[in-house]
């Protein structure tokens, strides 16, 4: 859908049938609702708090709706002696989705590099999962632990093996769209580019819905407010 569909179904969703009630908002609030919508629509859908409590990957829809949305990411993590860390995490980095590595012993000509099953888990359990002999990590049964802490991951290995082929799977954020010749309220530059919204259609629908309620209510025109909200979320 191209933005100038966009503007014009926004704002026939705010201004009761074109009657230009509320038509001076600037291009930059339309855009910025838009941008808030669709990741306010993404968090929803990944946390399973939608109208159908269906999370990432929970059912068929889930999977169409947010595959665009998966990205994998190949860093490179340093040997910090009980764990291996990785680089600060990409700013569009919206959620943890998996890590795959391969664990390499110190006897490396004996013993091949063995792909690793790695479960998320939380920093504050770090000491009671290295000595839990069912929860530490081993070379042995091929698993192990990550967690995440100021914007960087963690895989721990209890100093019991390294670390290769290390991919990072995760949700990132939409796309910002931009109204060309708009200008940006942060950098004060005006737009030279068009970036459309990467959703299909059907989605976008829902996504206007959603940004015309944000602006109502804004404008305090709550019985809009309402009614959208309830558009959107009903046809998730």
């Amino acid at each position: 859908m191209t933005n100038q569909l966009i503007i014009a179904k926004l704002g026939q969703r705010i201004n009761k049938l074109s009657s230009l009630d509320y038509d001076n908002l600037e291009p930059w609030m339309r855009a910025e609702a838009i941008n808030k919508a669709q990741d306010n629509w993404t968090r929803r859908q990944l946390e399973g708090i939608n109208q159908t409590r269906t999370g990432a990957e929970g059912s068929i829809r889930r999977i169409d709706d947010l595959q665009s949305m998966i990205t994998v990411l190949t860093d490179t993590f340093v040997d910090k002696g009980l764990y291996w860390e990785s680089s600060i995490y990409p700013s569009d980095y919206m959620e943890w989705c998996r890590i795959s590595a391969s664990a390499i012993h110190k006897c490396e000509t004996c013993c091949p590099p063995r792909p690793l099953v790695i479960f998320m888990g939380n920093e504050a359990d770090v000491d009671i999962c290295l000595s839990d002999t069912n929860r530490q990590p081993s070379y042995e049964w091929a698993t192990t632990f990550c967690t995440v802490m100021s914007k960087k991951f963690k895989i721990w290995t209890n100093g019991e093996f390294g670390l290769s082929d290390v991919l990072i799977t995760y949700y990132r954020q939409p796309r910002k769209i931009v109204f060309i010749n708009s200008v940006d309220p942060y950098t004060g530059l005006v737009s030279a580019v068009d970036v459309e919204c990467e959703f299909p259609d059907n989605i976008v629908e829902l996504i206007i819905d959603e940004a015309a309620a944000i602006l109502s209510g804004d404008m305090d025109a709550f019985n809009q407010v309402t009614r959208l909200n309830g558009i959107a979320e009903h046809n998730n």
